[in-house]
């Protein structure tokens, strides 16, 4: 049974180090001796740091001590909360937050105070601070970086530092995550961490086909992403009618509202919001593509951007993806352009519209990024016409988006990265089409980590955002896994980021932990445009049947059984441990049809073992009673409707390809 001190530390980031250190010993109590602690290794944190180590300080304890938080006057509200609250879940006594320089705060001399200095890396004392416990901040920190020092100088201290606000909102971030418990006591322990990103730009894209994210879905994603050092997040839903079809429409004052909410709470997690507006979408009744020459499209196009721009946004996209280069909408652009069916006059006519926005809207607008497109031709790395006019008209600065070799990329190379950055005449900024499940993959969840995107590619791109599923809370999964690997690529283990993906979830139980992991196996394949996947459905699944198999073939059949009973239990306990240790609510309602699945393909595996069982003992009536009960439960299981929001629909499939195969070869083996 977890201890109350556990209990407080169990969220999220602060659970992973809980579950692993409440069976190690107690301090002998709150006002016990740091140095008292037994030795441990470092914390885990995720996304892994570029440096972290025990720096031989004692710990920090923070149970039972009064804290004084001593935060530089810039440090905004969110940094200070964290912070704060930080202190007071590990079981402070007392925790006081006051600006540098102010004389408030009585417990300046208490020699039972601990003190956590938060502030930029730049500020003298926190500098010093950070000098005087060994911390070596490299003078020309990377922007988002931040640096951390725990110890005594001569008192217990712990000092946050960033290279800029967004590095401090991560060291903040990364204090829970270093908080032990051990029994009643928690603690931090002598570390010192200087980080920073490795990719600039991390983070999705809500660019699906479907049932767009609710406003809860979306407020919940950008605490996400706050929580795994994603900074940005591009509004672009491709059955949001606003967004494209009806694009000139302004938004209803209830949508502009939750807009201007999503901008405010993307800002308090430090994650950029962006917001993309479609016009280049043509289908006779649905949508009119955008007049390129008209002085009223263009009114309706900068009256909608100055509608969200005063809402709170500051960044803003313009996507012509998916769309035909064959047409205009007026006559003014043919007479201005030319042939529509020209690549480099529809090139022409978009690089003008995307210039114009940049020049009169954007760098008029204080706060503004530079403005982010995609083009028409975004994938591959073919030197199309549209590709060189768009190269040589389109203003230096503005992002262009790419989606890799192809519009589902089996994989993204460091070659391919260099060679569109040179098509393009910019580092190309990546539309990742993964999780996403709105594509010729009826009835799967994507839970497969992140994998076969080249460590290095930091270097040669501008950023990555991953277009996530229909269902927001499961693509958790991969994006967690994915912030790990746009955070520190070359540090990167996908089995490892995906464990602690599963502790996320589960809040650091272990059990739970265990369950989530079984379940994300058996929804891991990935599937491409092409014939084969580019992760394939259940590896490890498909490994214990490999051993079955193996040693079935020896002649040993219930030696085969019973060395499959544990794989069969887990997959059957794994939906209720789910539903029971996941406490976040969107995500049991995401993953709902699937675990039910789960239930039923469970009942059929489990029954199907004891009908081979039975056929081994050369009980061959109840085998057969057995199988025939065993394929009324795969029907039952081959029902189960799935979720209505992404599209083409389906039943739900789950380990399809390896657990129904499986179970057809193990009746014909049996028999």
């Amino acid at each position: 049974m977890r201890s109350a001190m556990t209990r407080r530390l169990r969220t999220h980031f602060g659970a992973l180090a809980a579950v692993a250190l409440t069976a190690l010993p107690a301090l002998p109590g709150a006002t016990a001796s740091a140095a008292a602690a037994p030795a441990a290794p470092p914390p885990v944190v995720s996304p892994a740091p570029q440096h972290l180590a025990l720096n031989g300080e004692a710990p920090v304890v923070l149970t039972g001590k009064t804290v004084r938080v001593v935060v530089d006057a810039d440090v905004d509200d969110p940094n200070r909360d964290l912070v704060r609250d930080t202190a007071r879940d590990a079981g402070a006594a007392r925790v006081e937050v006051i600006t540098a320089g102010s004389t408030a705060g009585g417990s300046t001399g208490s020699r039972t105070a601990v003190t956590i200095r938060v502030g930029a890396t730049a500020t003298p004392d926190v500098a010093a601070a950070l000098d005087d416990l060994g911390v070596a901040v490299p003078a020309d920190l990377r922007a988002e970086g931040y640096a951390i020092g725990v110890g005594h100088i001569p008192r217990a201290t712990i000092v946050l530092g960033g290279a800029d606000g967004d590095g401090t909102f991560y060291a903040a971030k990364t204090l829970p995550q270093l908080v032990e418990p051990r029994g009643r006591t928690a603690l931090v322990p002598g570390v010192e961490v200087v980080d920073y990103p490795s990719m600039p730009l991390r983070g999705t894209i809500e660019g699906f086909y479907g049932a767009p994210w609710s406003h809860a879905d979306r407020l919940d994603q950008l605490r996400f992403y706050g929580d795994v050092k994603m900074n940005t997040y591009v509004y672009a839903p491709k059955d949001d009618p606003y967004h494209r079809d009806r694009w000139r429409d302004p938004y209803p004052a209830d949508k502009l509202a939750e807009l201007g909410e999503l901008a405010d709470e993307a800002t308090a997690n430090h994650v950029r919001f962006t917001f993309a507006l479609s016009p280049g979408f043509q289908q006779e009744g649905v949508a009119t593509k955008i007049c390129f020459t008209s002085p009223a499209d263009w009114d309706a196009l900068i009256a909608k951007f100055q509608a969200v721009y005063d809402a709170g946004v500051r960044v803003f996209h313009v996507p012509f993806d998916d769309i035909s280069l064959d047409s205009w909408s007026c006559a003014g652009d043919e007479a201005a352009y030319g042939d529509p069916n020209s690549q480099a006059n529809q090139a022409r006519a978009q690089a003008d519209l995307l210039n114009r926005v940049q020049t009169e809207f954007l760098d008029t607008h204080e706060g503004t990024y530079p403005l982010r497109m995609t083009p028409t031709h975004y994938e591959g790395i073919a030197d199309t016409v549209y590709r060189q006019t768009l190269r040589a008209e389109l203003q230096q600065g503005i992002e262009v988006m790419w989606t890799g070799m192809a519009t589902v990329p089996p994989n993204i190379l460091i070659e391919d990265a260099e060679r569109i950055a040179a098509i393009f005449g910019r580092k190309a900024f990546v539309w990742d089409n993964y999780p996403v499940n709105d594509f010729g993959t009826p009835g799967r969840l994507h839970l497969g980590a992140y994998q076969e995107r080249e460590p290095g590619l930091s270097e040669h791109l501008s950023g990555i955002v991953l277009n996530p599923m229909n269902q927001a809370a499961a693509s958790k999964v991969v994006l967690f896994t994915a912030a790990d690997f746009l955070w520190n690529e070359h540090a990167y283990d996908h089995e490892r980021s995906a464990r602690n993906a599963a502790g996320y979830l589960a809040e650091g139980d272990a059990a739970t932990v265990g369950a989530l992991l079984t379940f994300f196996d058996l929804n891991h394949l990935a599937p491409t445009f092409g014939d084969a996947p580019w992760l394939p459905q259940a590896p490890a699944l498909a490994r214990e049947i490999d051993e079955f198999w193996a040693v079935w073939n020896t002649g040993d059949r219930q030696a085969a059984i019973d060395g499959f009973r544990p794989v069969a239990d887990d997959v059957a306990a794994a939906p209720g441990l789910i539903r029971a240790g996941v406490p976040d609510p969107i995500f049991q309602a995401d993953v709902a049809p699937w675990l039910l699945a789960t239930d039923r393909w469970s009942a059929a595996l489990t029954t199907s073992l004891d009908a081979a069982e039975a056929s081994a003992a050369g009980d061959e009536e109840t085998a057969a009673a057995l199988f025939q009960r065993a394929e009324a439960q795969i029907q039952e299981a081959g029902l189960i409707p799935g979720d209505p929001r992404p599209r083409p629909q389906g039943t739900v499939r789950l380990a399809d390809g390896v657990l129904d195969v499986f179970l057809d070869d193990l009746r014909a083996a049996a028999g």
